[in-house]
């Protein structure tokens, strides 16, 4: 790196008002750095701060990759009058910024005229002084300045950028530590939501989204299905063939309900050992029955073998179907009718859907109370 020429020709007082200077920008970058809604916001804070107090007629904050072999984002201000070569990303082993990168040293350019690195931006500059933005061990990218004077970069203006360039550094790393802890947040709360077996939503998912659904249903009018779909006789599938074997079951059983529904806006959760929901906004009855058949004959047609069921030697499921909101029902009410539908479609013979009706008497039984407990294994 060439040396900063040392100012010639100033007295004390206009030495002392340099620095007194220089030392109000950097203050005034540190609080552009706190103030930024998002990293590129912090930067583009900082860049505007150098180009508006300082006689630079480009400054630019140009962001490295991961693996520091390419310039993959620059955020900048000042006057660009000429055409830039070509856009982002671009290799290190181009440009000024790019030596900068590959030796993880300052560079100062006092006549960008004699520096075949150099990539003219302004037909007016004289003169350009990059730095490495590094934490600790990490190369962030390169803070680049340039100046229509060719005499500004002083040793004291480039020691003022080289702190500028650190607290940069500082600004990135503490936006990516922020970054990566909301997506460790999101993945947490994402697997705290999530059932471990099958993948979809656990009960607590299925909770939050029926109170949040059933709310804005009934604010706006518009009918919110509910299908309860229960794997027939696994309790015995389970005990002849073991839980890994029942533990496939449920995972075909679940990943068929997501493949009927075929909407993102439908909640599929696992909500008891063999029972899932489907939670449909915005679905009338008809539309409900259709999709609950479509699952139904999915799970049939997969043929899975099961040796003890009563009916047919294979996994099928039984589904109830429940339509809200309606009047002063509750949440729970359409879980209650959903699950009263479905002890019909397990008296029925199982392997059926059905629909809760509040003029069937046998609907408003709890599930069990018509049939003794042998008869409606699970």
């Amino acid at each position: 790196m060439a040396t900063p020429a040392p100012a010639v020709g100033r007295s004390a007082d206009e030495d002392g008002g340099r620095r007194v200077a220089l030392a109000a920008i950097l203050a005034e970058v540190s609080g552009q750095a706190l103030q930024g809604d998002s990293l590129d916001d912090t930067l583009q804070r900082i860049t505007d701060c150098l180009t508006r107090e300082l006689p630079v007629a480009i400054a630019s904050i140009i962001l490295l990759n991961e693996t520091g072999t390419h310039f993959v984002d620059e955020v900048w201000s000042g006057e660009l009058n000429l055409d830039l070569p070509s856009g982002l990303p671009w290799p290190v082993t181009i440009g000024a910024a790019g030596r900068v990168a590959r030796s993880g040293q300052a560079q100062l350019i006092a006549d960008v005229a004699a520096d075949p690195d150099y990539v003219a931006g302004n037909a007016d500059v004289r003169s350009e002084y990059l730095v490495p933005i590094r934490h600790r061990q990490r190369l962030h990218g390169v803070l680049n300045l340039e100046s229509t004077r060719a005499d500004f970069f002083t040793a004291e203006v480039c020691a003022i950028f080289d702190a500028i360039a650190l607290q940069v550094a500082g600004a990135i790393h503490l936006a990516r530590i922020v970054h990566e802890l909301e997506h460790a947040n999101r993945r947490l709360r994402q697997l705290s939501l999530s059932d471990g077996l099958t993948g979809v939503g656990n009960r607590r998912c299925f909770d939050a989204q029926l109170a949040d659904e059933w709310s804005r249903h009934a604010a706006n009018g518009r009918p919110l299905a509910l299908l309860l779909v229960d794997v027939d006789c696994f309790k015995p599938l389970n005990d002849h063939a073991g839980h890994l074997r029942g533990d496939d079951c449920l995972r075909e059983v679940a990943r068929q309900c997501v493949a009927a529904a075929a909407q993102p806006e439908v909640t599929v959760a696992r909500i008891g050992g063999d029972e899932f929901a489907l939670l449909l906004p915005g679905c009338g009855l008809d539309a409900a029955l259709a999709c609950a058949e479509r699952v139904r004959g999915a799970v049939e047609a997969r043929d899975l073998r099961h040796p003890l069921a009563p009916q047919v030697p294979r996994i099928t499921v039984s589904i109830g179907a429940a339509i809200g909101p309606a009047g002063d029902a509750s949440p729970q009410a359409l879980v209650e009718q959903a699950d009263r539908a479905l002890y019909l479609a397990k008296a029925a013979g199982r392997n059926c859907v059905r629909a809760f009706d509040p003029r069937d008497r046998a609907a408003a039984a709890p599930r069990g109370a018509c049939c003794d407990a042998a008869s409606l294994l699970k």
